[in-house]
Order: structure tokens, then sequence, then C-alpha cells
């Protein structure tokens, strides 16, 4: 059994460059998990914050579970289980100006567990950005143009 990936945040490497890339745990409750299991969640506008030598994700939005007794508030802080090296490098990184700790990917791993990949991150300058684009389309460009060159006539 592989890695099942639930959600992607699509725009976090449109908007940031990648750095380190972290594997975390997250605290849940049953509820929760049986509604990331149909696919009810989004990172987009979700990050990271620290306090007091524990790492949280904000803004992650998970739909309340339909047939849940209990429904817990859809963006609540959610607690990050990482080792004291890890939120240490993290932590200590974020405080430099321009970086930032932001979600890349929610999935379960191969035992069932839900993970979290977080990265560090500092955002795209506006020129990086239009970059990314041209390049994109070029590669779109160029890839329609060998399906037409061996298309047979």
């Amino acid at each position: 059994m592989a890695e099942q990936k639930v959600t992607t945040n699509r725009q976090a490497r449109f908007n940031y460059l990648v750095f380190d890339k972290f594997e975390a745990g997250i605290c849940l409750n049953g509820s929760e998990v049986k509604s990331i299991r149909e696919g009810s969640v989004s990172l987009q506008d979700s990050f990271v914050r620290f306090d007091s030598g524990e790492a949280y994700v904000f803004n992650m939005h998970i739909k309340p579970y339909a047939y849940s007794r209990n429904h817990e508030e859809p963006t609540r802080m959610r607690k990050l289980l990482l080792n004291r090296a890890e939120i240490d490098k993290l932590e200590g990184r974020v405080t430099k100006k321009g970086f930032t700790c932001i979600p890349l990917s929610l999935y379960f791993n191969k035992r069932g567990r839900v993970k979290i990949e977080i990265a560090l991150c500092q955002s795209k300058k506006l020129h990086d950005k239009r970059e990314a684009l041209k390049k994109r389309d070029d590669l779109r460009e160029m890839d329609r143009a060998m399906k037409r060159r061996s298309k047979p006539k």
C-alpha cells in the first residue's frame, strides 16, 4: 500500500520558492479523519505558526463530517507533531526576514496515518512568477507541436 495523496496546495509552489520540506503528523479527532478520507479538506491560505515551542497549522479547512454528532470549527488551529530538532530548525529560520512555513500537501502514509508535508519557503517576486508562467506556456506549446508533428496523415 503506497501513500494516498488527499490534497495539495498548488498555489504554494507558484507563490513561493521551496527550500526545505518536512513530514509532520497532525492532531485530529476521528470525525476530521473521516472527512479527510472523503477529500473534504483544503490547504489554500493555510500557514504554520510557532508558539511556545510547538508548531500549529492555521486556516486548514476541514469540512465537518456529515454523520458526526460533534462538529469542530472547520478552520481551527491544529497541532503539528514534529520532533524538537525540527521545530527548532524551522522556528529559527522563520524568524529570519522573508521566510515562512506553509503546508504543501496532505496525505495518508503506508500505515494509514494522516501526514502533512510542510516546507520552509520564501515569497517569489513578480518577475519570478511571470517567468514561471512563460516557462509553463513554452513547455505546453512544445508538447502541442510535437503532438501535431507525430500525428500520421
